[in-house]
C-alpha cells in the first residue's frame, strides 16, 4: 500500500503556532510561516525586556526559554518555534524533553539545508558574536558530515544596521563585504544566515558572495520544517478556520512598529506589552509545578522525535 502524502493527512487542529524570540528578529521567521501557511494563526512573543540572551549563562537561557514557552502554552498554542539562535543552540533539546508540544528551533533546519545544497562541503556561517561563539552550527554540520569545512564569522554590526533601516546603504555593503571577505577567500559554496535579522540583507550579501553561493535563510527552512511537523502530527488548521495573529512583547522598544513592519513586510496588527514578571510569578509558577515531575524524569514530549 502506498504511503499517504503529507498533503493528505487530515487537518485537525485550529490552535495557533507559537513563536518566541529574545527580541524582534524572529518576525522574519513569522513572515515565512505566514507566507507558506496562510491558513495558520500565529502567536508571537518577543522577550524584549530581557534581551540579549547571548550574554546570559546556559542555565539562565534555559530558564528564559522555558518561561517563554510557558507563556505561549498559556495562549493554547499547538507547537512552539524557537526563533532565537541562542535559545535554539542551548535550550531546544531541553524543551523537547519537558514540554507537551512539538518544538523546533532555527538551527537544525538551516544546517540540514546547507548540507543538502553544498557541493564542495565548504560552508560559511555568519551570525552574532554569541551565536558564533556557541559553535552550534559548527557542531551540527560536523555531526552530519565530519568532512565539512565550516568557516564562521561574527558580524555584530549588521543587526543595528538592519534595525536602523540601512538595508541597501553603501555603508552596509562595505561593512558586510569586510565581514564576508575571509569566507569568500575560503571558497565557500553555501552560506548560512545565522541571525534572524540577516534575511533582510540578502540582496547585499548576494552582491558580495556571487550567484554561485547558496544562501541559506533559516527562516525559510524553519517554516518548511514547521509545515512538515504539522503534517506528521496532524495539526494543520481545518479549512476556513478564521486566522488571527497575536503579537506580545515584554517591553516596547523604540520604533518597534516601524522595525517590525520592515521585518514582516506587511502592516503589524496591535501589539500587546505584557508584564512578564507578573506572569511568571502567577501562571508561570503553576506551569513549573505541573512540569516538575516531568523535569525530573526527563521524558521526551509528543511530536519531537
Amino acid at each position: 500500500m502506498s504511503k499517504t502524502p503529507p498533503s493528505a493527512v487530515p487537518q485537525s487542529d485550529p490552535r495557533p503556532i507559537g513563536v518566541f524570540d529574545s527580541g524582534i528578529g524572529g518576525l522574519t521567521v513569522v513572515k515565512q510561516l505566514m507566507s507558506l501557511m496562510p491558513g495558520e494563526s500565529i502567536v508571537y512573543f518577543g522577550d524584549t525586556a530581557r534581551i540579549p540572551y547571548g550574554s546570559k549563562s546556559v542555565e539562565v537561557v534555559k530558564r528564559f526559554a522555558l518561561e517563554d514557552s510557558f507563556f505561549l502554552l498559556e495562549k493554547n498554542v499547538k507547537m512552539i518555534v524557537v526563533a532565537c539562535n541562542t535559545a535554539s543552540a542551548i535550550a531546544v533539546g531541553f524543551l523537547k524533553e519537558v514540554l507537551p508540544a512539538p518544538i523546533t528551533g532555527v538551527i537544525q533546519p538551516g544546517v540540514r539545508a546547507a548540507a543538502r545544497r553544498s557541493r564542495k562541503g565548504k560552508i560559511g556561517v555568519i551570525g552574532t558574536t554569541a551565536t558564533v561563539r556557541s559553535s552550534a552550527y559548527y557542531r551540527e554540520l560536523l555531526g552530519i558530515n565530519p568532512r565539512f569545512q565550516v568557516i564562521s564569522r561574527a558580524c555584530p554590526l549588521l543587526v543595528p544596521l538592519v534595525e536602523e533601516g540601512w538595508i541597501e546603504d553603501e555603508a552596509t555593503y562595505l561593512i558586510a563585504r569586510r565581514y564576508l571577505q575571509p569566507l569568500i577567500e575560503n571558497h565557500i559554496d553555501a552560506l548560512i544566515l545565522g541571525c534572524t535579522h540577516y534575511p533582510l540583507l540578502k540582496n547585499v550579501i548576494r552582491r558580495i558572495v556571487g550567484e554561485e553561493v547558496a544562501l541559506i535563510d533559516s527562516g525559510v527552512e524553519t517554516a518548511a520544517r514547521v509545515q512538515e511537523m504539522l503534517a506528521e502530527n496532524r495539526l494543520f488548521a481545518p479549512p476556513n478556520t478564521a486566522v488571527e495573529h497575536q503579537f506580545y512583547l515584554s517591553d516596547l522598544p523604540y520604533k518597534f512598529q516601524e522595525i517590525g513592519e520592515r521585518f514582516l513586510e506587511r502592516s503589524l496588527p496591535h501589539v500587546e506589552t505584557v508584564n512578564f514578571e507578573e506572569f511568571i510569578m502567577d501562571k508561570g509558577r503553576k506551569f513549573w509545578e505541573s512540569f516538575k515531575e516531568k523535569l525530573r524524569r526527563g521524558n521526551p514530549a509528543r511530536g519531537n522525535g
